[in-house]
């Protein structure tokens, strides 16, 4: 989702102590402050990265889409599974030939300044994040709606979009095709409303910090100023149905070490982190311990506008030089995948046979790992390419999970590769998304979570013209399995299903992306910290519904 990149948490054996990881149980005066801050209602959270904004038009990357989901809300939301139940929906009603979804919404709905939330915040929203002046990198997710294709692409009016208000609290949606789907693309944070007074008051500021920002969630955000590493949600008494929320305030701290988010744990600061590395290995059976599935991929993604890597064989080699298993067994240890493919395993089954997708859709000798393989290849790609050696940039976010994986991928390559040399850059993690969108760069260590539970979820984004696409990776075939998944296909489940596993197999065949790892984890939490759900498709946690015990 999003550039819904994900960061998840990696430390090399050895790193920590073996004492500190086996006191898990805390010390006085960490109980102590927990028991303080569970009559007050408040939990300590961390993230590995900065918010990036907190205008849910533009954001890009999974800390700033939690951040939207605790504070911002929709026409549905996600369950644990990913399925979806209505939040501001209140009844839907879907034509026959399903491309009209008639929406009623809540008339008890405010924002945390007081205004209604009405359908004409929705029209708003949506017209303004097709708008190609917002920039938004999620336009993908209107594909389907009437006209959004021509509005993206500057050759419409946004206000030709498909959607408008019936009264002020119906929603009239048209769709330019059926999409079974559409109501998990509704439960997106890019299609939830705005309200249109604040943004325009504030223009080019909204979104910038906490006070040009207003919110119709179940909390809203308090001292985030734009670059700080340090925030606070506290309970939206504005909210629609406030009384389900239990938490008066979430304090938010971003610890990009794993060993400073355990301190902080530990001393009753922070009440649920990710465990890896030898955490991972000390305290995966711990009592608390919690294993957290993700319908996610990490992958590199290589520059292909022009360059070295426009190189098939060059591409099949560093896959293949790269032992995965290895990766997640001795560095990772936190119940992570090696990749079959991009869409991760147990994310969609086959509609006719029950048949992972992840499994049909697997092309042998694109992942696996295979030394002699990838020197053969590599071999051919420097005939190909005219050189003897070459040395690549290999870019990535400069946290410390992040970097323990790329001195891996790093030694890898260049022990298995002959005359390869890969530099690091490692940058903030908000510098590195930057970058990788202008296309700044050589190969780009990065992930994606699903934005919803079906396969388009991953694939659409390596079409051509799609602005997820980074590194600009070409197949025409790939494209058509997509148009035709989501056009003469649409309404036949057998036949779409059968375009998504094509579409999947041209891409590992041509290494579009590499994947690597499917990055399941595990969490350690408070045993008090009860009501928390956890959506296993996108790796996001919800905490309205969340409290303490005492």
């Amino acid at each position: 989702m999003r550039k819904s990149i994900i960061k998840h948490s990696l430390l090399s054996v050895g790193i920590l102590g073996i004492g500190l990881l086996l006191t898990a149980c805390g010390t006085k005066s960490s109980t102590q402050t927990s028991n303080k801050l569970a009559a007050k209602q408040q939990i300590g959270l961390s993230t590995t990265a900065e918010i990036t904004s907190l205008d849910l038009s533009k954001i890009y990357d999974k800390t700033s889409f939690i951040q939207i989901d605790e504070t911002f809300e929709g026409l549905y939301r996600y369950d644990a599974n990913g399925n979806v139940e209505p939040a501001l929906a209140t009844k839907t009603e879907i034509s026959k030939d399903g491309k009209t979804y008639t929406i009623n919404i809540r008339h008890n709905a405010k924002w945390s300044n007081g205004d209604p939330v009405t359908a004409s915040d929705f029209v708003y929203s949506w017209q303004r994040a097709v708008n190609p002046k917002t920039a938004s990198q999620y336009t993908y997710l209107f594909d389907n709606v009437k006209n959004a294709p021509a509005i993206v692409n500057g050759k419409l009016s946004p206000s030709k979009l498909g959607v408008k208000a019936v009264g002020k609290y119906q929603l009239k949606v048209q769709l330019s095709r059926p999409t079974t789907y559409f109501k998990m693309v509704m439960a997106r944070e890019t299609l939830y409303p705005l309200d249109k007074k604040v943004v325009e008051k504030y223009g080019k500021k909204y979104g910038t910090s906490a006070k040009y920002t207003v919110y119709n969630g179940p909390f809203k955000n308090v001292g985030w100023t734009g670059t700080n590493d340090s925030w606070k949600l506290i309970k939206n008494n504005q909210y629609w149905d406030k009384k389900a929320v239990k938490l008066s305030q979430i304090n938010y701290t971003v610890a990009k070490s794993p060993s400073t988010a355990y301190n902080l744990f530990q001393s009753g600061k922070l009440d649920l982190i990710s465990l890896v590395g030898e955490q991972a290995k000390q305290l995966g059976n711990n009592k608390d311990a919690v294993k957290r599935p993700l319908a996610a991929t990490e992958y590199l993604q290589y520059n292909q506008r022009n360059g070295v890597f426009k190189n098939r064989n060059l591409r099949l080699a560093f896959s293949l030089a790269l032992n995965r298993n290895q990766l997640i067994n001795k560095v990772m240890q936190n119940g992570s995948i090696a990749s079959k493919g991009f869409v991760p395993l147990d994310f969609a089954k086959n509609p006719k046979t029950g048949k992972d997708f992840a499994d049909e859709a697997f092309v042998p000798g694109t992942v696996d790992y295979d030394a002699t393989k990838a020197k053969q290849y590599y071999k051919k790609a420097l005939s190909q390419l005219g050189k003897k050696n070459l040395t690549v940039k290999l870019l990535s976010a400069d946290d410390d999970q992040t970097k323990d994986v790329i001195e891996f991928i790093q030694s890898e390559l260049q022990q298995t590769l002959p005359g390869l040399k890969v530099e690091s850059n490692s940058i903030p993690f908000a510098s590195m998304l930057a970058r990788a969108s202008s296309g700044n760069f050589e190969v780009n260590f990065t992930g994606w979570s699903a934005d919803f539970a079906d396969p388009i979820s991953f694939l659409s984004q390596f079409t051509s013209n799609n602005p997820e696409n980074n590194g600009k990776w070409n197949n025409q075939k790939f494209d058509q399995a997509i148009k035709n998944s989501n056009n003469k296909d649409a309404n036949n489940p057998t036949k779409r299903w059968q375009d998504l596993i094509n579409a999947e197999k041209i891409l590992a065949s041509d290494q579009g992306i590499t994947p690597i790892y499917q990055p399941n984890g595990i969490d350690l939490v408070n045993p008090k910290l009860k009501g928390v759900v956890y959506d296993r498709i996108n790796g996001h946690y919800d905490y309205r519904t969340a409290y303490l015990t005492k």
